[in-house]
């Protein structure tokens, strides 16, 4: 086997891996592979770690057959030749050109690959920058914490299968260090600098106008309140959940006096946990703000407001629940 040229990154990789248990020894781990430095630059690294870990490791490429996608497999399975990987390729069917279209494919594509070829961790190269605007692009749409934090170091997509992001400690302009240093092919992808989408307009002006006008470090200041954030989010979900169990009855109605005396916090999270088993889709804000009004209504009170044609009404000490699903 070829020396390893040891860096930084490889260090941090490794202590970031140990101390946070993300990919355990000898499992089968999956690379998303986009052709960009952030991707290019996390495969490199496992590839080097691989001795050290006994990883069975592979790589996957999502094609949006967007006309700005021509070439980019074609390179990422030069770059899995060249590393003796295995590739896998999904090619998508008329899929829509927008961020979300694409995200939502992609991931769907990728646990394809996954079950199919039984993996169990997939990995992707979101970095720190990413984590910072994806702070900005969420508080700007309006989200609450679990928004706001939502870019974390792992999550399961599948019962079987965790998405894995090992690289969230590490800046964009350090991947863009290290792909140089070892020559990686980047590909420069000109979606990246098409100011349509609100991600790119957050990167390439709102960043660096914040970084120049109020603080230089502000990428390193927004990960770390999403990391945060992420802590108390999760502390607060868990406390919900064991007050979901006390206060909920028949699986359509909840005991408003023992919500009465929880806080307005575990109140709204009580609510948006519960309310997806008796309306067609996710609540939005206003939505859960009608039901944790009739906590504290007088008898008899009603909202109509929810998904569906659902209903939410008020008898004596319980909020009992009405939709078409109930009834069904």
């Amino acid at each position: 086997m070829p020396e390893v040229y040891w860096t930084q990154l490889h260090t941090r990789l490794h202590q970031t891996l140990r101390q946070r248990s993300l990919l355990p020894q000898g499992e089968r781990v999956l690379i998303a592979v986009s052709g960009g430095q952030d991707s290019l630059c996390l495969g490199k690294l496992l590839l080097d770690l691989r001795s050290k870990w006994d990883w069975q490791l592979a790589i996957a490429h999502c094609d949006h057959q967007w006309s700005t996608d021509a070439g980019i497999a074609e390179r990422v399975n030069q770059v899995a030749n060249n590393w003796n990987l295995p590739f896998y390729l999904k090619i998508a069917n008329v899929l829509k050109e927008t961020e979300a279209a694409a995200r939502k494919w992609r991931y769907q594509a990728l646990v394809g690959i996954a079950r199919e070829k039984e993996f169990k961790y997939i990995v992707t190269g979101h970095t720190k920058s990413d984590r910072a605007e994806t702070l900005l692009y969420n508080l700007i749409r309006g989200a609450g914490a679990d928004g706001l934090a939502a870019l974390d170091w792992q999550r399961p997509l599948k019962s079987e299968i965790t998405l894995v992001r090992p690289i969230l400690n590490v800046y964009r302009r350090e991947t863009l260090q290290f792909c140089q240093q070892f020559d990686l092919p980047i590909w420069f992808d000109v979606v990246n600098e098409n100011n349509k989408y609100a991600r790119n307009r957050i990167r390439g002006d709102l960043i660096p106008y914040l970084q120049e006008n109020f603080n230089p470090q502000v990428e390193n200041s927004l990960a770390q309140t999403a990391e945060l954030l992420r802590a108390d989010v999760e502390y607060l979900e868990a406390t919900a959940q064991q007050l979901l169990q006390r206060v909920q009855r028949n699986n359509y109605q909840l005991n408003r006096l023992e919500l009465r005396s929880a806080p307005i916090a575990l109140q709204r999270r009580v609510i948006r946990q519960f309310l997806p088993r008796v309306i067609t889709r996710q609540p939005n804000f206003e939505q859960i703000e009608a039901v944790v009004n009739l906590i504290s209504a007088p008898n008899k009170s009603r909202t109509s407001t929810l998904p569906g044609g659902a209903i939410a009404e008020v008898a004596g000490e319980w909020i009992i629940f009405i939709s078409n699903s109930i009834n069904s």
